[in-house]
């Protein structure tokens, strides 16, 4: 079915979402009770996981299928909402992970994973240690929700010929972001990254699996072959790196109400980013000297200020806002050109370009 103009409503899309998640834990929930209260728990927290959020991920698979194919309709819809609903999955390990691996706090204005269970054994006067016992249920429901979400793309629906194909992308996609998320850890315990090693981290454990590894995963549900995908990395990994550069931005600058994390997160965790590389490189002396020292440190308001503000002065904020700019003017001017080359669906392409702008000009 191909279609000219596509009505994008956001919200209705999180809610269809959220409710192939609900059925697909609801499932998962019949089969583990046998195991008990402990595994009841286990599934409380991965419903926690799963709920809220952008959606980003879901939508640039969704809308990758229907570039390719158009907009699917009947059995097909449902099957491809279920492979979406997939990379949510995905995403929900990987912050669980992330969240144990940068010794976070909150998630979306709650109780981290790791935060929640060791919350739990202190109130419950359990033996052994808290902190190693928060530690072992994230690191299980993490990995319980990455093998979820290959399940779901397995019994998504659609015929072996288009699951096959995808689970090959998707394969590596968690490939990618995991030895990324290795990459990042090993320049936090390094404590120095380069401008071109931290766009290395930013593309690896982000911005392939945020935007293009999405796209891909829709696309060959949809039958697109490999210079389909080649033309879709065009878009989908210039506006993946603005995403995340958005984020590095938000990490930094964000309000707290907002984002649901605490003010200057990244500086209290020691991220080095683009963002915090690009400011070493520029601030004066005395200024990188201070911003490096305090990287990874407890920090007050105050300090937090301090660091924003030898940041901007750096120019780095400013330069990484026009960075953000330059790639999202890239990835839509080569989805115009695949959509006028390739022949993909307008309607959808429309709705990727809404996508490209809320990424990249977010606020949470």
């Amino acid at each position: 079915m191909r279609v000219t103009e596509q009505r994008w409503d956001p919200t209705s899309f999180r809610a269809e979402v959220q409710a192939a998640l609900d059925t697909f834990l609801a499932e998962q929930t019949v089969r583990l009770a046998p195991l008990g209260a402990d595994a009841a728990r286990l599934l409380t927290e991965a419903r926690a996981t799963v709920s809220g959020g952008k959606r980003f991920r879901a939508a640039f698979c969704q809308w990758g299928y229907a570039a390719v194919a158009g907009v699917p309709t009947g059995d097909d819809a449902a099957a491809v909402l279920r492979a979406s609903a997939a990379l949510e999955l995905l995403h929900a390990s990987a912050l669980v992970h992330d969240d144990l691996m940068d010794a976070s706090d909150t998630r979306r204005g709650r109780a981290a994973t790791h935060r929640g269970f060791e919350a739990e054994h202190r109130a419950d006067g359990w033996r052994g240690d808290p902190v190693q016992y928060g530690a072992a249920a994230a690191i299980l429901l993490g990995d319980l929700l990455l093998s979820w979400a290959d399940e779901l793309v397995r019994r998504c629906g659609l015929g072996w010929d288009r699951v096959g194909p995808a689970l090959d992308v998707f394969d590596l996609c968690r490939s990618e972001v995991i030895a990324g998320q290795f990459l990042d850890v090993s320049v936090q315990a390094r404590g120095r990254a380069s401008v071109d090693q931290a766009t290395t981290v930013l593309r690896y454990k982000s911005a392939k699996y945020s935007i293009e590894r999405p796209l891909h995963v829709g696309a060959a549900l949809a039958g697109a072959g490999p210079a389909t995908l080649e033309r879709l990395t065009s878009f989908g990994l210039p506006l993946g790196e603005a995403f995340q550069l958005r984020d590095d931005l938000l990490g930094v600058f964000g309000d707290p109400a907002t984002t649901g994390k605490p003010a200057g997160d990244d500086l209290v965790e020691g991220k080095r980013t683009v963002l915090v590389a690009l400011a070493l490189d520029a601030a004066a002396p005395a200024d990188a000297a201070r911003l490096d020292a305090a990287l990874g440190t407890a920090l007050t308001e105050a300090e937090i200020e301090e660091l924003r503000a030898i940041i901007d002065r750096s120019g780095a904020r400013a330069r990484v806002e026009t960075m953000i700019d330059d790639l999202a003017t890239q990835a839509v001017g080569a989805l115009r050109a695949g959509q006028a080359d390739e022949g993909w669906d307008p309607g959808a392409c429309q709705v990727l370009e809404q996508l490209a702008t809320a990424a990249t000009r977010r606020t949470r």
